[in-house]
């Protein structure tokens, strides 16, 4: 009997890198067959190859089983890395899909160039969708697949200074809602995680962070968006999740269709 095969996008750093880990480590292996050997690795991809140093040295800390854990570099911008990605499985097949590739955008809405905007768009929306395009269709001819997608509290409620962070997190739960509907027919589920402040390098890594480009919005925005940051910052010091906890949801999810 075949082995489950999980693989997650965006390992770089943050709830890609923790469920990586927490999958590759988990000693009960209580998300697939304990009695079935051997184990085939958790695949984590990263858009840059060359920033896997932290998931390996986090791995080693963690006691991950040897051949538990694969990179593979998996561009979701970019059809051709994706397909190329899914080649690299050598198992032929993915049964586990985790979407969790992701970007962010903060500042007021006129400040942002367009570049911006559709980097943020091509990471959110279009790369999810590229993803899912690879992956699904064997997912349907096998009738059997488990989807995972990581949200946000900003697809369900509009944010003041993300409004397209929070625009391509809404486009997310239409599309996650909408295969909801369709594909347990082909035995295909899809969960949406819908997460709140999670202390990463999220904010860090935001696309088109602004410093001198707020010179292009009023005095009155400055002021809201600088009282915005500080309050962002202290929720995000005092009220964040550890991503060891968003990923025990994730983990809760898979042990609870597999």
């Amino acid at each position: 009997m075949d082995r489950t095969v999980v693989l997650i996008t965006g390992c770089s750093s943050g709830i890609g890198l923790h469920l990586a880990l927490r999958l590759a480590s988990d000693p009960s292996r209580s998300f697939k067959d304990p009695h079935l050997l051997p184990e085939p690795p958790v695949y984590a991809t990263l858009r840059d190859l060359r920033a896997q140093g932290p998931l390996w040295e986090a791995a080693r800390a963690r006691g991950c089983p040897p051949g538990s854990l694969e990179t593979l570099q998996l561009d979701v911008r970019d059809a051709d890395s994706v397909a190329a990605a899914r080649a690299r499985v050598t198992e032929g097949r993915v049964d586990v899909l985790v979407c969790n590739a992701g970007r962010g955008l903060l500042g007021p809405l006129e400040v942002h160039t367009a570049g911006a905007v559709g980097s943020v768009l091509d990471v959110n929306v279009t790369g999810t969708v590229r993803t899912l395009q690879a992956f699904l269709p064997d997912m349907k001819r096998r009738r059997s697949g488990r989807i995972l997608v990581t949200g946000s509290m900003g697809g369900l409620m509009g944010l003041p200074f993300n409004a397209v962070y929070c625009a391509s997190k809404f486009a997310i739960e239409g599309l996650c809602e909408s295969l909801a509907v369709l594909l347990p027919p082909f035995g295909v589920h899809v969960s949406l995680i819908e997460c709140g402040p999670v202390r990463t390098a999220f904010l860090e890594k935001q696309e088109g962070v602004p410093g001198g480009a707020l010179d292009g919005a009023d005095a009155e925005t400055r002021v809201l968006f600088s009282c915005y940051q500080r309050h962002l910052e202290r929720i995000f010091r005092e009220a964040a999740q550890d991503p060891e906890e968003v990923t025990e949801v994730f983990a809760v999810s898979l042990d609870n269709l597999i």
